[in-house]
């Protein structure tokens, strides 16, 4: 049996809003995925700044948690799984090939992390780490089955053996990754994690990314200057900011992303805006 790490959910709780139900339910699940969806926004600053992604429990708790910052695939769910298990959830790690605006027929190292959760036989995967595509809703281990979500319209298809998950954007579905159901544990995640955040050819330490979904269908996204507010079943807004200080603005606002106090920052936010080409 896999032990859980000490977990301070009172201030998890807080941090994410929930004043709800504690018992491990599907309901309960709901509503935490949600909550946690909204609150703690997907963001890769720290590679971004070359400054290094901790996944020992303390460490997430201290970053996500206390120090009001979000994080990647990783820290998000490993973090949501040691809640789920404190709380008496049956849940195991995954890793996953992302597919999300890769060039079809590319083959991609397994570098995501999703979660299984099972429910008296009945598994469902859950992600609270896939930036502006991550479902806010749990789905059923189910093929070819439309799921909705608050934030969109997810379904599993099988490929070659694998499961695939797609999200319906705009009428089209799109790959999002593939993953088979091969537990992992904290060390495999461990590997991966240094090559996404370190490795000079990994996207995490060139270009800004953050993400947050809000009440009421909307996904807020920040690709290095360039904002995007996206409103379920409508057109995207996208709008380019000029400045550091308009960078820094939307990350505390609209991602509501307290950023790290490092003298770094600004010359990194002043190298993305400036003109390319």
């Amino acid at each position: 049996m896999t032990q859980t790490p000490s977990i301070d959910l009172d201030a998890y709780f807080q941090r994410i809003g929930h004043d709800g139900d504690r018992a491990p339910t599907l309901e309960t699940l709901l509503a935490l995925q949600l909550r946690h969806a909204q609150s703690i926004p997907f963001e890769n600053l720290n590679p971004l700044l070359r400054l290094p992604v901790l996944l020992d429990p303390a460490s997430l708790q201290r970053k996500l948690v206390h120090e009001r910052r979000g994080g990647y695939c990783y820290e998000q769910n490993l973090l949501f799984r040691d809640v789920l298990r404190e709380l008496g959830f049956t849940v195991a790690g995954l890793a996953a090939r992302v597919l999300w605006n890769a060039p079809e027929g590319e083959i991609r190292p397994k570098t995501h992390m999703l979660l299984l959760v099972d429910f008296m036989g009945a598994p469902y995967i859950v992600d609270v780490g896939f930036g502006n595509q991550s479902p806010t809703g749990p789905l059923r281990l189910e093929t070819g089955v439309e799921q909705p979500a608050p934030h969109g319209l997810f379904r599993l298809v099988l490929a070659e053996g694998d499961y695939m998950l797609e999200s319906n954007v705009r009428g089209q579905w799109l790959p999002l990754y593939r993953f088979d159901l091969r537990k992992q544990e904290r060390v495999d995640y461990e590997v991966a994690n240094w090559y996404v955040s370190s490795h000079p050819s990994s996207h995490f330490v060139h270009h800004l990314l953050a993400a947050r979904p809000a009440p009421g269908g909307v996904r807020y996204t920040l690709r290095d200057n360039e904002l995007g507010i996206h409103r379920l079943g409508d057109e995207t807004d996208r709008r380019v900011l000029t400045t550091p200080a308009e960078i820094r603005e939307t990350l505390e606002t609209l991602l509501q992303i307290s950023p790290p106090n490092v003298p770094e920052l600004d010359s990194v936010l002043a190298r993305l805006c400036a003109p390319t080409g």
